[in-house]
């Protein structure tokens, strides 16, 4: 993977349409092998979840270009290679495992991403229904330990018809699920990262469990 971040941090440092297309050959030798790595993470994660057995890499993983019609920025290329493990592909609704490998900036995440308002109000009503359970799971020392902060954006005030007072306050006011641990370039030297990798989301699976049992209730799957 070392040589996967050494590209992408050449890329950032050249984020230009000219340069991608003179080392277009790097970027075809490179990508399979970020795809065969990913390959290997489905694998291992469908040995203690069944949900991801048979699910292929490439519907998984994000494309390199950007989308610059609505953005500010207009640099064309993603600076970093990202797959995102669930339950068909990388699109799916449901809370499942992200695996992002950028300079300076990797990370291995899962939980639900930017939830549509029926399923964020559902999942908010689970969170408040269940504290304890929802406490219990995220309590484990193994889970604090990996993930001890959430990404996302947060509300100023707990919405209603929540009580404002509430001990579920913090969490009810996130508008993302997102657990996140941050893993220097030099982890994915190690021989057995991707078994790491898989492990740290096997601890993460009872919290995706937690919020799958919502999304299945609100898209009846």
């Amino acid at each position: 993977m070392k040589d996967i971040l050494t590209y992408l941090t050449r890329l950032r440092e050249n984020n230009n349409r000219e340069w991608f297309q003179t080392h277009k050959e790097e970027y075809d030798r490179l990508r399979p092998i970020f795809i065969d790595k990913v390959q290997q993470l489905i694998d291992r994660i469908a040995q203690f979840d069944d949900e991801i057995a048979g699910l292929e890499a490439k519907s998984c993983m994000y494309r390199i270009y950007r989308d610059i019609r609505f953005s500010p920025d207009k640099t064309p290329y993603k600076t970093y290679m990202s797959a995102y493990m669930a339950k068909g592909g990388r699109k799916s609704l449901r809370a499942g495992y992200y695996f992002h490998l950028e300079p300076g900036n990797c990370m291995i995440s899962g939980g639900v991403w930017c939830p549509e308002p029926k399923l964020l109000k559902a999942l908010r009503q689970a969170i408040y229904d269940n504290y304890d359970e929802f406490q219990e799971l995220i309590g484990r020392p193994q889970f604090k330990t990996l993930y001890p902060d959430w990404e996302g954006e947060t509300l100023k005030v707990v919405p209603r018809p929540f009580p404002r007072d509430c001990e579920q306050a913090e969490w009810l006011k996130r508008k993302d699920y997102v657990m996140v641990h941050f893993a220097p370039d030099n982890f994915f030297d190690a021989p057995d990262w991707v078994e790491q990798t898989a492990h740290a989301f096997e601890i993460m699976k009872p919290v995706n469990d937690f919020f799958n049992y919502t999304v299945d209730e609100v898209y009846n799957l």
